[in-house]
């Protein structure tokens, strides 16, 4: 390798990284995150966008390579993750990791996954690539700063080299291809929020993308393919190119001593993340007993001021678009003391209980919320009553959060929650074991045989 680039300093450490070198708590966590991953792509197999891709992949063929999850079949590698990034993302309950402000499942598991059943590897090794694939997205996305996020969705852009960096570690890829794959996952790293004002199907192609686009650029590197080595940090790379508050000295800052996905929450609601807190805080509000509208006087949220500029203009007018407006979210967990896959529907959108709460919510942003953003994604929710008595609820840390963990059995519920119908259950105990088990698989093609 030659020059001290941001890329050649990931490859050298990543490329030598091991299963020893992952201490046991680490390891655990990769599992998890595969089973939440899993469950999420299971979920989302029915619904039209990814009916949509499934049949263009089917009508385009593929070396039978790697399985597309929402129908079984085998196809390529890279079509392989297309679909499932694109299944395990839409319903909203895909994991996330709050610092970066990155899903790095949907994007970075197709990838890594595709390339473990082609190269037929070992449970470890697909633990160790799916944690290089973690810490490098994650990495890159702590780099480029918040700013990214005002116009670039993180997941489809950094999810990309996390997904690179991941199918590398897979094809055993030596220092230079390594950077090569990190150089021509960049070039090819999109994903625009201008989507949700229509309520566009594009963001199903932000992980699905990021995850074909890393998976073939690491493909490429293996042939020799060069890509630029100073992709992030060059004058007309990636951070230039898409921020204004990057940090370059974030990509590699502790290299070997601090593992960022340690720090990645698995999702407990299923809607945007940046409603969580808000949901929480409701929740703690209420005790999650249930609220009628004429119980209800107003409803004030305070919010950092990043939720506003992403959420703040959001209409609820298809369920999907639900799932990104904080008057929704809160006034669901309000009536229900919920807010599950169920909650988002045609039906739900036209309940008049509904209706009555979310006209009495008043979203404001605070700036002492906003000050600890992206660190916290905090919400204050404060209900008063026809009868003058106020409830008030403060979330810093939303379930599922490092800091308020889903437990093992918690992420078993959520998984058999979100595959019923999907699986049989049968099926679903069947693929928990192989997962929690998988250090001991000899070829992950067994995972979903």
């Amino acid at each position: 390798m030659s020059g001290e680039t941001l890329s050649n300093r990931l490859a050298e450490y990543f490329c030598h990284v091991t299963f020893d070198d992952l201490k046991p708590g680490l390891v655990a966590k990769m599992k998890f995150f595969l089973l939440d991953w899993l469950g999420s792509a299971y979920a989302g197999k029915g619904l039209p966008p990814v009916q949509m891709m499934r049949k263009v992949v089917r009508s385009l063929g593929g070396t039978p390579e790697a399985t597309s999850i929402p129908d079984g079949v085998r196809t390529s590698c890279l079509l392989a993750s297309l679909v499932n990034g694109a299944s395990s993302h839409i319903v909203e309950m895909d994991d996330l990791h709050r610092e970066s402000i990155l899903h790095p499942a949907a994007a970075i598991l197709p990838a890594v996954l595709a390339a473990g059943e082609r190269e037929r590897v070992s449970g470890k090794d697909l633990i160790v690539a799916i944690s290089v694939g973690y810490e490098v997205g994650i990495r890159v996305a702590l780099g480029v700063g918040p700013s990214h996020y005002r116009f670039w969705h993180t997941t489809a852009t950094c999810g990309t080299f996390g997904a690179a960096a991941g199918a590398a570690k897979v094809m055993q890829l030596n220092e230079d291809q390594f950077a090569w794959a990190i150089g021509s996952a960049g070039t090819q790293a999109a994903g625009l929020w201008e989507f949700l004002k229509e309520s566009a199907m594009s963001k199903q192609l932000h992980p699905g993308k990021a995850a074909m686009n890393g998976l073939l650029a690491a493909l490429l590197a293996k042939e020799g393919f060069t890509g630029a080595r100073r992709i992030l940090e060059g004058e007309k790379g990636f951070f230039r190119a898409t921020s204004q508050d990057f940090d370059e000295k974030k990509c590699i800052a502790d290299l070997g001593k601090v593992f960022h996905s340690e720090r990645n929450s698995i999702k407990y609601h299923a809607s945007c993340g940046h409603t969580h807190s808000a949901i929480d805080a409701a929740l703690l509000a209420t005790g999650g007993k249930p609220l009628l509208p004429d119980d209800v006087e107003t409803v004030d949220l305070w919010i950092y001021q990043a939720a506003v500029d992403l959420l703040g203009k959001i209409e609820p007018k298809t369920p999907y678009l639900a799932k990104f407006s904080l008057p929704f979210c809160v006034a669901t967990a309000l009536r229900y003391g919920h807010v599950q896959p169920g909650d988002f529907t045609s039906a739900k959108l036209e309940d008049k209980d509904l209706r009555r709460l979310m006209e009495k919510i008043k979203v404001a942003s605070d700036p002492d919320l906003s000050r600890t953003y992206p660190g916290k994604w905090p919400a204050h929710v404060r209900i008063t009553l026809k009868d003058g008595k106020r409830l008030d609820g403060v979330n810093e840390y939303p379930k599922g959060d490092p800091e308020n963990p889903l437990s093992e059995q918690e992420l078993i519920t959520k998984f058999k929650s979100l595959t019923q119908g999907a699986l049989p259950s049968s099926q679903g105990d069947v693929i928990i074991d192989r997962v929690l088990g998988l250090e001991s698989m000899v070829d992950v093609n067994e995972l979903l045989r």
